[in-house]
């Protein structure tokens, strides 16, 4: 086996049971080998953290890819419009399950997982750049904001407040 073919089972486990606290063996098991192979594969935990996390960054950013449509936004507004429809999806929803456990074990100073989120948020800030309206004045700059607006977005309708997220994106618009 190699760490291609160990991380699509591994990364199924952890969209249906979470990541937080997990060890080697429920990812071995899941990956129909042992946590001796997983080990060997990836170093340690944090290595297998580490590469389990990239991987499924990826496919995070393939689902956001496949899911939008094909033409650019025509503004930064459509742009996090666009955005916040997809990411409520149901194929899309396990991965923000996930990706708000890593923040939260970020905001308790576990490095690994801060690392990791790190890096995600690198990732998915290129992503954004890189999809910003064409005629964007300012696409680096812009992406920043959008990825700002994005989260905190995200994070009010994680805790049931969307309708404030709403009222601050229909204000950007005016």
């Amino acid at each position: 086996m190699s760490p291609e073919t160990l991380l699509p089972p591994m990364a199924a486990h952890v969209l249906e049971h979470g990541i937080s606290g997990v060890s080697l063996r429920p990812l071995a098991k899941a990956a129909g080998t042992s946590d001796r192979m997983l080990i060997y594969h990836f170093g340690n935990r944090q290595g297998a953290i580490d590469a389990l996390l990239e991987y499924l960054a990826k496919l995070y950013e393939t689902g956001l890819d496949s899911s939008l449509p094909e033409q650019r936004a025509k503004n930064r507004r459509e742009t996090v419009r666009q955005i916040l429809d997809v990411t409520s999806t149901p194929q899309l929803q396990p991965f923000m399950r996930l990706w708000w456990e890593v923040v939260a074990a970020s905001a308790t100073g576990n490095e690994t997982f801060r690392r990791s989120a790190a890096a995600i948020m690198g990732t998915l800030l290129d992503w954004l750049e890189a999809h910003m309206p064409e005629d964007d004045p300012d696409p680096r700059g812009g992406a920043r904001l959008l990825l700002t607006l994005i989260e905190g977005s995200q994070l009010l309708d994680a805790v049931g407040r969307a309708d404030i997220a709403e009222a601050g994106l229909a204000a950007l618009e005016g």
